[in-house]
């Protein structure tokens, strides 16, 4: 049986999602976890995708396969969060069918980054603090070309394993807050280390190193030396993750 599992972390503390040798990540304490919960299988859990060291998931999916039923989701959770870091919190987990993937049957993901203008010392490990305002407008013009575009091999990781760099964004804006300004951009997939590249080029924009239209020219070029810095890791979030109705509906965490 197959289970999905809704859960939020925060990256601070942890090389990323993704197991890996000599290294704390998210994935590697929740299989731990789930072998002492559920003993006597060798239980992997597969996430949605992988964050990067020091990014956070305020929303997060997953799923593992067991031989046995669980008959009580509820005490699977509360275990799990006996035994997890505060920093890591198991919401629910829901049986679904074998075939639906956590990655694969997602249909859309939404991420959020989030800036200051302006110091506090109580939030550094949670936003991006700015020394200086950008012009946020012109961002946001240069967001709305985001739009027209499915290849952006510009904006990712070299040398990954994946198969296309085509991605279909739906929806990319920075809005205002107060003091606080956050990016949030939807698509159907991203690529490795695609949304700090994109906030680090419109930061460029914004103070002016680039132009609007530059981000056109960084686009076509296809050329990741041609987009700006990687903004760094703390302000982003992966925020929600969606899947057909038919398969999986997202619960709404008040």
């Amino acid at each position: 049986m197959r289970y999905f599992i809704e859960l939020a972390y925060k990256g601070t503390n942890y090389h990323g999602w993704q197991v890996q040798p000599n290294a704390v990540t998210v994935q590697a304490l929740l299989d731990d976890a789930l072998n002492k919960v559920i003993r006597n299988e060798n239980i992997h859990i597969v996430g949605a995708g992988r964050t990067d060291t020091g990014v956070h998931a305020s929303y997060f999916v997953a799923h593992i396969d067991v031989l046995t039923r669980i008959d009580d989701t509820v005490r699977l959770v509360n275990k799990l969060n006996r035994i997890l870091p505060n920093d890591i919190v198991v919401y629910t987990a829901n049986e679904v069918a074998d075939d639906t993937h956590s990655r694969f049957s997602a249909v859309e993901r939404t991420y959020r980054y989030n800036v200051q203008t302006g110091r506090n010392p109580f939030n550094l490990d949670l936003v991006h603090q700015l020394l200086s305002t950008p012009d946020f407008d012109k961002m946001n013009e240069a967001a709305a070309i985001l739009l027209e575009y499915a290849d952006f091999t510009s904006f990712s990781k070299l040398h990954t394993d994946v198969k296309t760099n085509n991605c279909k964004i739906s929806y990319a804006q920075w809005t205002q807050n107060g003091d606080r300004w956050a990016f949030t951009i939807t698509a159907d997939r991203f690529l490795r280390n695609m949304v700090r590249a994109v906030v680090g080029t419109l930061l460029d924009v914004g103070r002016g190193k680039m132009s609007v239209g530059d981000i056109r020219r960084v686009i076509e070029s296809k050329d990741r030396g041609s987009a700006g810095a990687s903004a760094l890791p703390q302000g982003l979030f992966l925020t929600d993750i969606v899947y057909p109705e038919e398969l999986f509906i997202r619960t709404v965490f008040k």
